[in-house]
């Protein structure tokens, strides 16, 4: 099977010889420090250079890394685009949020639109372009950052956590306008190649927020994108970091395609809470960027014995991840993992 068939046939349950082996890109973002070492590649260039961006994106692929395209790199173009400000890190370190745009949910009238006629978007999507036509037989992952997250990028997330019960009708407004921009963003990257959208949501956990909030602002609009995504005719992927031993109920209402967790989720326990569901996981990224290769084909092999239907990185590399210890991942599966 190639990688885009055989990620097709599991997103239909059908029949596949091997499950893929992926890192959808956004917050869970695919590139090492090696990768850029060994491509000669500048991080920060990358963000801001649709070309640089799909040469990095499919040097991931040719270096046996992963088995599709994902871009951008990280999870601050939305928020940038509504007027924070970001520092965009080197080679050994993520771009990330260095001023709130916001003090509180009252303010959210003041964020600016996100426009993909320019600014970063506009070269993620070009760089989705670049990738369509590099080779149609690679699965094409493109990624939004959640509502929750977004939201809480743009101001003080202790603040806006307090305000959601505080000033729940304003946080509300709030959420519906961020929610609006990011369904946009996420239709023009289909519209401009990607096969999958990957929503991470890390900030929208049911650990912080509890099953009550969770299932009021992290479940609705989160399937408000996952609608439109479906709309449009591409699969989702929905990933949400923290334990979910308080919230699988809650969890089960978000109508992705596929679940993504990160490694504090026994994989066997998201399968028991989740029967009818197709989960993607969950190789420890603190296993992958400090033990051996050996490890990680082990830590894999595990993740498949305990069912999950895709496998991934828990949750983002450290970018000092060793090359080698990413590569085992698929390794493991091309040795042989069912």
């Amino acid at each position: 099977m190639t990688p885009k068939s055989r990620l097709e046939a599991v997103l239909s349950r059908e029949q596949i010889d091997r499950p893929p082996c992926i890192c959808p890109g956004g917050m869970m973002n695919l590139v090492v420090s090696d990768l850029l070492e060994k491509s000669n590649s500048n991080f920060i260039e990358a963000h801001q250079d649709a070309k640089m961006m799909a040469e990095i994106a499919d040097a991931v692929y040719k270096e046996n890394c992963f088995e599709n395209y994902g871009v951008p790199f990280c999870m601050t173009v939305e928020a940038e685009e509504m007027g924070a400000l970001v520092d965009y890190g080197d080679n050994h370190c993520e771009p990330h949020v260095t001023h709130y745009v916001i003090q509180s949910v009252d303010d959210w009238r003041s964020l600016q639109s996100s426009k993909p006629e320019g600014g970063r978007s506009e070269v993620v999507l070009k760089a989705l372009q670049i990738l369509k036509e590099k080779n149609p037989e690679v699965p094409l992952i493109g990624n939004i950052t959640g509502p929750i997250s977004t939201a809480s990028s743009v101001m003080e997330p202790v603040v806006f956590y307090k305000e959601l019960r505080k000033k729940n009708s304003k946080a509300h407004e709030m959420m519906a306008f961020v929610t609006e921009k990011l369904t946009q963003f996420a239709l023009h990257q289909v519209e401009a190649g990607a096969d999958v959208i990957a929503i991470s949501d890390p900030s929208g956990t049911g650990e912080i927020m509890g099953p009550k909030l969770f299932q009021e602002f992290t479940v609705p609009y989160l399937n408000q994108l996952v609608q439109s995504i479906r709309d449009k005719g591409a699969a989702s992927i929905v990933h949400i970091c923290g334990q979910m031993k308080q919230v699988y109920p809650q969890v089960d209402l978000v109508k992705s395609d596929v679940l993504s967790f990160d490694s504090v989720v026994a994989m066997k326990d998201a399968k028991k809470n989740l029967p009818d569901r197709l989960v993607m996981g969950n190789v420890s990224t603190f296993s992958i960027e400090f033990s051996t290769p050996d490890k990680v084909m082990s830590l894999t092999q595990n993740c498949l014995r305990s069912g999950a239907d895709i496998i991934s990185p828990a949750c983002g590399l450290g970018m000092n991840s060793p090359l080698e210890n990413v590569q085992a991942m698929l390794k493991s599966l091309k040795d042989g993992g069912r």
